[in-house]
C-alpha cells in the first residue's frame, strides 16, 4: 500500500484543527446569545406587565425598551402610515400615528389592520391617553428590504424617516406599541407586542460542543491508530 504523503496528512489535521475550532466559537456565541435572550426575558418579565408610568425625560434602550408608559396629546389623525407587517393574525399593516405629546412627537403605533380594512374609515378611534410599550425606532428598515418613503413602501417603523415624510419636526427616538382598548374586532388590534421569546441556544450551544468533542476524539483515535501502526 502506497503510504500517504506527509502535506496530506498535515492538511488533513490542519482542516480538522479549523472546524473544532469553528465548532467551539459557534458554540460560544450561542453561549453569548443566551445570555442576551435571557436578558431580554428578564427585561420584558420587569417592564411590560407592571402599571404604565410617565414618559422618560431621555429615553435610553437598555433602560426603557418594553417598558409600560401613558402618553397624553392630540392624534394627527390626517398623518396615519401603514407599515408592513406580518403576525399571528396573518399579513398586512401596523397603523402608524404621531401624538403630539408634551411637547414632542411621538409615533405610536395604534396596531395591526389586515390588507383588506386599509380604509381609515373603518378604523376605530384612538383612546387617550394612549397606554403602550415602549419600542426603540427601527432604521433604514428589513435585513430583506428598505423603506423606500418616496414610493410610500414602509417595512420597519423608523420614526425619524416618517415624520420627514409627513412633514413633522423633531421626534423622539422611540414609538408606543398601544394596548388594544377598543372592541376585541375592531381595526387596528393593538396588543400585539411580543412578549414571549423562544429560547434554544443552550442546546444550540451544546450541540456545536458535541460537534467540536466528537471531531476531536475522531482525528485523536485515528492519530493514535496511524502512529501504532
Amino acid at each position: 500500500m502506497t503510504a500517504r504523503p506527509v502535506w496530506l496528512t498535515v492538511l488533513l489535521l490542519g482542516c480538522c484543527a479549523t472546524l473544532i475550532v469553528t465548532f467551539i466559537l459557534l458554540g460560544n456565541w450561542q453561549m453569548r446569545r443566551l445570555a442576551w435572550k435571557t436578558d431580554l426575558i428578564e427585561t420584558v418579565e420587569s417592564r411590560a406587565f407592571g402599571e404604565p408610568v410617565d414618559l422618560p425625560e431621555r429615553f435610553e434602550p437598555d433602560a426603557h425598551s418594553y417598558l409600560r408608559v401613558r402618553a397624553v396629546g392630540q392624534f394627527e389623525m390626517d398623518k396615519p402610515v401603514l407599515i408592513k407587517a406580518v403576525t399571528g393574525l396573518g399579513p398586512g399593516y401596523w397603523l402608524m400615528m404621531p401624538l403630539l405629546a408634551e411637547g414632542r412627537i411621538i409615533w405610536v403605533n395604534r396596531g395591526f389592520v389586515p390588507a383588506q380594512a386599509q380604509d381609515p374609515a373603518g378604523w376605530a378611534l384612538p383612546d387617550l391617553p394612549v397606554t403602550g410599550l415602549l419600542r426603540p425606532s427601527e432604521p433604514a428598515g428589513t435585513l430583506l428590504e428598505r423603506n423606500d418613503p418616496g414610493a410610500g413602501r414602509w417595512v420597519s417603523r423608523d420614526v425619524e424617516a416618517l415624520s420627514e415624510a409627513v412633514g413633522l419636526g423633531e421626534t423622539a427616538p422611540y414609538f408606543i406599541d398601544a394596548d388594544h382598548n377598543a372592541d376585541e374586532t375592531a381595526w387596528p388590534r393593538g396588543g400585539l407586542t411580543q412578549l414571549s421569546f423562544r429560547n434554544t441556544h443552550l442546546s444550540y450551544a451544546l450541540t456545536w460542543y458535541a460537534m467540536a468533542l466528537l471531531l476531536f476524539g475522531a482525528v485523536a483515535y485515528l492519530t493514535i491508530s496511524r502512529l501504532r501502526r
